[in-house]
């Protein structure tokens, strides 16, 4: 797909990977749509790209929250073009503190994608084009040491980007599902100097495994696999190796991720 004169829509826009993106594809030509749960934050990331853009609130668990960013777009620029779906949290650690949090985390990490989608596919399929752009994780292809809200979900989520190209890939509803490792972002520096020896070990696994890139370089991937219309985004490459080695002997990598748990420090 061709930005230049989209509208485009980003979820947890105010910043890391989300405020990356905003930028990128209102230098693509798009008018960007800005939205965050923290508005001022949102109204940061809008004021730098002028007129390009405009920034909302929005709590991606609302379904009315995401009717309203919807509606702004079109209001402000035209119907959407594109939507990210790129608003996260990072659950808590171990089983979770209860089925609150668990809820919580399905919330944003998956249902605000089945949320979107069911707002936008109708259109899209009427108007023949549409793209939707999944913020996943290398956690949704490998599981991550630590939360297992945080893992499962960034399964799900995968697994509904792969069923939203499989089911409508041919009817112009283009999908690219990004999953990364370690990211300059918040989320993975709170982990880093979280109080707790077990979400420490978690971020540091994450921060090791690879190279940690800076947001731009990230959304510059996205940017490219939405012009070839490619579905997985891997800006580290070593993904794709572990994805493989997974798939080839998944008992001899499930004991490697036991052992890689099993440590004490990671220097």
């Amino acid at each position: 797909m061709k930005l230049d004169g989209k509208v485009a829509v980003v979820t947890g826009g105010g910043g890391g990977i989300g405020g990356a993106l905003s930028q990128r594809l209102a230098g693509a030509g798009a008018s960007v749509v800005v939205a965050d749960l923290d508005g001022d934050r949102a109204a940061a990331v809008a004021s730098g790209l002028g007129d390009a853009a405009v920034a909302i609130g929005c709590d991606v668990s609302s379904t009315d929250d995401l009717r309203r960013v919807l509606d702004l777009a079109e209001d402000r620029f035209g119907p959407v073009d594109v939507f990210c779906a790129n608003a996260g949290v990072p659950g808590t650690n171990g089983l979770g503190d209860g089925d609150a949090s668990w809820a919580h985390t399905i919330d944003v990490n998956l249902l605000a994608h089945v949320r979107a989608a069911r707002l936008l596919v109708g259109q899209w399929l009427e108007r023949g084009s549409g793209y939707f752009v999944s913020t996943a994780s290398a956690a949704g292809l490998l599981t991550q040491i630590g939360a297992a809200e945080y893992s499962v979900t960034k399964h799900a989520a995968v697994g509904f980007a792969e069923w939203l190209s499989v089911t409508y890939g041919d009817r112009g509803i283009g999908v690219s599902c990004l999953c990364p490792m370690g990211v300059d972002t918040n989320m993975l520096n709170d982990g880093l100097d979280a109080g707790d020896e077990a979400t420490q070990l978690a971020a540091k696994v994450v921060a090791h495994a690879g190279e940690v890139l800076p947001p731009g370089e990230v959304a510059d991937r996205v940017l490219e696999a939405i012009a070839d219309e490619r579905f997985l985004v891997l800006p580290h490459r070593e993904v794709l190796e572990f994805y493989r080695r997974k798939g080839a002997d998944y008992d001899r990598w499930l004991r490697g991720m036991r052992r890689l748990q099993g440590t004490a420090t990671i220097a």
